[in-house]
């Protein structure tokens, strides 16, 4: 099966701006990924002038909080490090039964993978520098380029945004044909807890498996 691969835009964001980021992208896939009735519920985020759509649906708000937490837990143990999360959906197929097992395996048809770059907080100035002479309020200064950073990165969400909108439109032949359901079996991997790279997990996983094996 063909699983084609979307690697969105990296996106820095500070520590108490996760969460929102990551509802806003998790969600706005898994909707353009919905089968059947949904009851589409606009959001409107608090830090950026950006609304998105959820499907509706509580228990997948609660498994995606649940990831996002588990994300955010990760960072907190892991500074200064880049990181990725990885949307994958799949279909599941019975395998080949034997004597005294019947499985089922997991055929990924398609892969997002989302990528953060968490900002430290930058140190305050020291105002005892010999060679500093400050024009205006340091303070007023600080606030505009905090201002500038988070015009910065909504711009950068949006672009995000669009580029899953691009990718779902144009990317439909690999999509398999699922009937009573309302969304396509998927799941969030987060990094390990180990200290080892995400992006090298995964390469051993693809070694071992001929695919990712996902988090629950």
């Amino acid at each position: 099966m063909n699983c084609e691969v979307c690697q969105l835009k990296e996106l820095e964001v500070e520590h108490f701006e996760i969460r929102e980021v990551l509802r806003c992208i998790l969600h706005t896939i898994v909707f353009h990924r919905a089968l059947g009735l949904v009851r589409p519920k606009d959001i409107d985020l608090e830090l950026f002038e950006i609304t998105y759509v959820q499907c509706g649906d509580v228990e997948l708000e609660k498994k995606i909080d649940e990831k996002i937490g588990q994300f955010i837990s990760w960072v907190e143990k892991h500074p200064n490090k880049k990181s990725q999360i990885c949307l994958s959906f799949f279909e599941l197929k019975n395998k080949q039964a034997t004597w005294f097992t019947h499985k089922t395996e997991r055929l990924y048809w398609e892969q997002w993978y989302i990528n953060l770059n968490v900002a430290q907080h930058p140190k305050a100035h020291s105002g005892n520098s010999h060679n500093s002479k400050v024009v205006g309020d340091p303070g007023e200064s600080a606030l505009d380029e905090r201002m500038a950073r988070r015009a910065a990165l909504e711009a950068s969400l949006r672009e995000v945004l669009f580029q899953i909108i691009k990718f779902v439109n144009e990317k439909k032949d690999h999509v398999p044909n699922i009937e009573g359901v309302v969304s396509f079996p998927h799941e969030i991997t987060i990094p390990s807890s180990s200290d080892s790279a995400f992006g090298m997990d995964m390469i051993k996983r693809m070694l071992q498996t001929g695919h990712p094996t996902m988090l629950s």
